[in-house]
Parts: C-alpha cells; sequence; structure tokens
C-alpha cells in the first residue's frame, strides 16, 4: 500500500486533476541544495512570496516617487482609502461582513486593543479562559491586561488542558468548563486553530457556550485565516483578530487584521483606545476634540494605513479571490492532507516511536499536522531539510507539516513521504 501511495505516478496523477495545480507557479520557491524548488511545508510560519508581491509593492513606490503625498488622493488606489477594499477581501476570508473587518497594526497589537473593549472584569466576574499551551503572544496578552485591571493572572486565567493521555481538548469539556465558570467568567479566547497540534476548535459552540455564560467570547486566528472556512459574523463571535504572514503569505512581518461583530457598530459607549484614524470619516480632518468612533471594525483604527504592508496582502488577496476563495481551498486542502497522512500512517510505527497529535477527523483540522516524535526527532526534522522538505520544529519534540493548497502539490506531499519512508527504514 506504501509503495503505491509513493509512486511518482500516483502523485503525478493527482496533480494533473488538480484545478488549482496552475496557482503553484504564482509563487517563489527557495531552491535546496541539490539547487532544485524545496517541497514547503511551512506556510503554517511563513507563506511563500507570490510573484506579484513586487510588481505590487513597485506601484507603490513609483506612485510615492511621481506624486509624493497627492498619492494620498489621486492615483489608481489613493492610500486615503487604501485599506478599504482590503476589509472586504478580507471579510470574504474569514466570514465576516466588510464593516466587521479592518486591517491594521500587528496581530498583538490587535489582540491588545481588542482585549480593552471586550475584557472587561468586575468584581465577581473577571475569570478569562484559554486553552493551556497556547502560544504565547496569547499567554502574555492576558497575563498582562489582568495585571492591568489590578487581578493575579494566576488566579484570573483559567487553563484548558486535555484529559489524560490526550493531545487536543474535547468539545464538550470546553464547553463543560464554561458552563462551571458561569457568572465569573468575563472572557473566553482562544485560538481558533491550535498552533502546536493543528486541532481546528468548534468556535460556533463554544460562542454561543460562551454568551449562555454572560462572557464576550473571541479568537485568535493566526494559524485559521486562509487555513480553514471561517463565518465569524454566523457564528456570532464578538471579536477576533489574524496575522497574514502564514496562510495569507503577505510577508515577514506582514500586517494583521481585525474583526468586531456589527452588533457593536454603533457602541461609541464602548471603552477602546483611540487614535486619529479611528475618527468618524466625516470629522477626521476638522482636527477637533472629542472621539467620535467610525461606525464598524474601522472605530478600532489608530493610524493612517501602512500602504507598503497593504500592497503585498492585496496581491495575495487577489490569488484567493482567483482560486475561487477558502470554499476552493478547502476542496483541495482536505485531500491533499488526507494524502500526506496516509503516506505517514503507512509507515505503520508504533505509537511510542511516532503520533500525529492532529485531529484524524478533517472537520477539526486544517492543513497542518504535527507528528510527535518520541526518539531522534530533531535528527528526523534535519533529514527532512536535507532532503529538500522544508518543515518547522517545535519544543520539545513535534515537527509541524502544512500542505498549503495555494502553491503546494501532490508531488510535494510524495516527496515528504519518501524523505519520511527513507528515514524510518534507515533506523
Amino acid at each position: 500500500m506504501l509503495s503505491a501511495l509513493l509512486d511518482p505516478t500516483h502523485a503525478a496523477a493527482l496533480d494533473d486533476a488538480d484545478p488549482l495545480a496552475a496557482f503553484r507557479q504564482e509563487f517563489l520557491f527557495p531552491n535546496g541544495s541539490d539547487g532544485r524548488p524545496v517541497a514547503y511545508f511551512c506556510g503554517n510560519s511563513l507563506g511563500l512570496q507570490p510573484k506579484a508581491t513586487r510588481a505590487a509593492l513597485d506601484a507603490e513606490l513609483t506612485n510615492w516617487a511621481e506624486m509624493a503625498v497627492e498619492g494620498h488622493f489621486h492615483g489608481t488606489a489613493p492610500w486615503m482609502h487604501a485599506h478599504g477594499p482590503l476589509a472586504e477581501a478580507s471579510a470574504a476570508v474569514v466570514g465576516a461582513r466588510p464593516h466587521e473587518v479592518v486591517v491594521m497594526n500587528g496581530l498583538s497589537v490587535n489582540l491588545h486593543l481588542l482585549l480593552v473593549s471586550f475584557y472587561r472584569p468586575t468584581a465577581t466576574r473577571y475569570k478569562v479562559l484559554m486553552e493551556g499551551g497556547a502560544f504565547p503572544s496569547d499567554q502574555y496578552a492576558l497575563e498582562t491586561q489582568a495585571r492591568l485591571h489590578g487581578l493575579d493572572p494566576a488566579d484570573a486565567i483559567v487553563e484548558l488542558a486535555p484529559r489524560p493521555g490526550e493531545h487536543t481538548l474535547r468539545t464538550a469539556d470546553i464547553t463543560a468548563k464554561i458552563a462551571e465558570l458561569g457568572d465569573s467568567l468575563a472572557t473566553v479566547l482562544l485560538g481558533g486553530l491550535n498552533y502546536y497540534t493543528g486541532q481546528v476548535f468548534d468556535m460556533a459552540a463554544i460562542t454561543a457556550a460562551g454568551h449562555a455564560a454572560g462572557a464576550t467570547v473571541g479568537f485568535d486566528l493566526a494559524h485559521a485565516a486562509g487555513n480553514v472556512p471561517l463565518h465569524l459574523h454566523d457564528w456570532d463571535v464578538d471579536f477576533a483578530c489574524w496575522c497574514t504572514y502564514k496562510y495569507l503569505n503577505s510577508g515577514p512581518g506582514g500586517i494583521a487584521g481585525a474583526y468586531v461583530h456589527e452588533r457593536f457598530a454603533q457602541r461609541p459607549d464602548l471603552p477602546r483606545l483611540a487614535g486619529w484614524w479611528g475618527q468618524e470619516s466625516s470629522e477626521r480632518f476638522q482636527m477637533k476634540k472629542g472621539f467620535r468612533p467610525a461606525p464598524g471594525a474601522e472605530g478600532w483604527l489608530l493610524s493612517n494605513s501602512p500602504v507598503l504592508l497593504l500592497a503585498p496582502l492585496r496581491a495575495s488577496l487577489d490569488l484567493v479571490a482567483r482560486a475561487g476563495g477558502m470554499a476552493a481551498l478547502r476542496r483541495k486542502s482536505e485531500p491533499l492532507t488526507a494524502y500526506l497522512e496516509s503516506l505517514i500512517r503507512g509507515l505503520a510505527l508504533p505509537p511510542d516511536q511516532l503520533e500525529i497529535i492532529t485531529p484524524a477527523d478533517p472537520a477539526q483540522r486544517g492543513c497542518q499536522l504535527s507528528l510527535l516524535v518520541h526518539r531522534r526527532g530533531r535528527a528526523l526534522f534535519e533529514h527532512l531539510a536535507a532532503r529538500g522538505v522544508v518543515a518547522d520544529w517545535r519544543e520539545p519534540n513535534v515537527i509541524r507539516l502544512a500542505p498549503v493548497p495555494l502553491y503546494n502539490s501532490f508531488e510535494d506531499v510524495r516527496r515528504a513521504g519518501a524523505a519520511l519512508h527513507e528515514f524510518f527504514a534507515a533506523t
């Protein structure tokens, strides 16, 4: 069975039938030590550069050179309104309405700005629920937010842990903990997709449980945006934020996104940190005192948009739209990831040697598989790299492989499987 899966003709047939295969040519791949393009499975850390990125940046540099300050008001895409179209394109990715989304800042900055508004602890309702082992930025953000309110993080933050012997959280356990915390729970903040295990949480069920307990509910979508279909508005999520340099390929340190449900669109009383660009646009240039937030997510903007960061994201979002959006990417992602899973399971290794800790149910995962390697994990990681397979290492012994549907091929996956087989056959 494994030999058939590793047959290059099998992968070639799958690539021939792939309606998104041509999009691979829209990206730049680094070369490996053998001079040929690598099999790149690290889009969960930094996506590849679209070929259109350089032209998008050059166009803005040309506008700056030729128009200087007038570029804010003239040209094909005046800078004054540069963030608007990206909000619409981003809303399509996260399942929101355009006025619920704003592109701004970095992920952790946006998380803090949103927590100012949506983590409002009182003397009795002050707990915040998160998953244990969440990405450090989320941990640090909540620790410091708790301290800003004069709270002890050890008391205010409640962490969820899997059951003994399990690697992922059960939805029933999450919702049960929410119900248990009840009137003491102020906010639920989870990663929509856990960066370490690759588990996608049932955001609709968690949001409903949080609201039933009287809490606000938000998600860090760093590993979910551009990876899995999202329906933030329909799920009734209060707030969310994400980066764009992973599955949305905006480049290292690329600009981030934020979502605020439209129920808060006309809530000028909602506490927030304000800046000039979040002011009601009709009054922005009156330069007067008294902050009046713009309706929708734009009311959380602080500064005018960094045009040179918007340009790469615009180029990448154009590719997503041309590919048919998240539904089309998901249609390829599921069989692509399943192929990788089949190759790994075909090794028939005992669980005390290697485990896939990402859920087997496609509905509970995106395109990332996390391999818990109990012996010689670092040696395996280095073996993959030497074979031109770019993976991701997470301490103490997890290798993450993310076959991205927009640019990875089934042949890439076959190469990874062949490298894994070679390593374990020799050991």
